[in-house]
């Protein structure tokens, strides 16, 4: 039975467009998600905004394997994981824009230490409190760890105030109020947003899903 015209076209393009990817992104680079819908996404992006165009809520570490694009993240729903790159752009209901960066000058070596350290932590549940010291990882705490011996990315002070009312975000308080703890303003810690900003990152362009 052949294959009708249109369908072959559709494969080819496809074909084309997963080449295209896999000759673009390379172990080690990182990808950061767009602000999404969620009550979480919208907190963490109204607090971190650093002035850009594109505003990020979330990020993990590419490894490619077996001809496949891999992510590994940290995630609310499945802490620490691994999934495909199809799976990390449409996580959650909406579509969403990628940021493609590349750590500037970095050894080989160091991200091969890199993505062993993020196997070891496969399984790890999420950080909902953002403290360092608190079991688990949030999205931005799992890659500043991944690098954390290379001093690639730097931890700023933490803030959790709406910069339109000059208040804590309500969506902060509600969330450290479900916790039963007080909000860590001013505590170290890091986020998608920030890091993106980085002279250490280089931007290669946006993954459109």
């Amino acid at each position: 039975m052949k294959m009708p015209f249109v369908t072959l076209i559709l494969v080819v393009l496809m074909s084309c467009i997963q080449t295209k990817e896999r000759h673009q992104l390379r172990t080690g680079d990182v990808l950061f998600r767009g602000r999404q819908s969620s009550e979480l996404s919208q907190a963490i992006d109204e607090v971190t905004q650093t002035g850009n165009d594109q505003h990020y809520t979330h990020m993990g570490i590419v490894e490619l394997y077996n001809d496949t694009i891999w992510v590994i993240h940290a995630t609310p729903v499945k802490g620490v994981c691994k999934e495909t790159l199809t799976q990390f752009c449409l996580s959650g209901q909406d579509s969403t824009v990628i940021g493609h960066y590349r750590i500037n000058g970095i050894e080989e070596e160091l991200i091969t230490s890199a993505i062993d350290k993020a196997y070891s932590t496969l399984g790890q549940p999420y950080n909902y409190s953002y403290i360092l010291e608190d079991e688990g990882y949030y999205c931005s705490e799992f890659v500043y760890e991944l690098f954390v011996s290379d001093s690639v990315f730097k931890l700023e002070p933490m803030t959790f105030i709406d910069p339109s009312s000059r208040n804590f975000h309500q969506g902060w308080v509600k969330h450290y109020k479900s916790l039963g703890i007080d909000i860590p303003e001013g505590q170290l810690g890091c986020n998608p947003n920030g890091m993106a900003a980085s002279d250490q990152l280089e931007f290669l362009g946006f993954i459109k899903n």
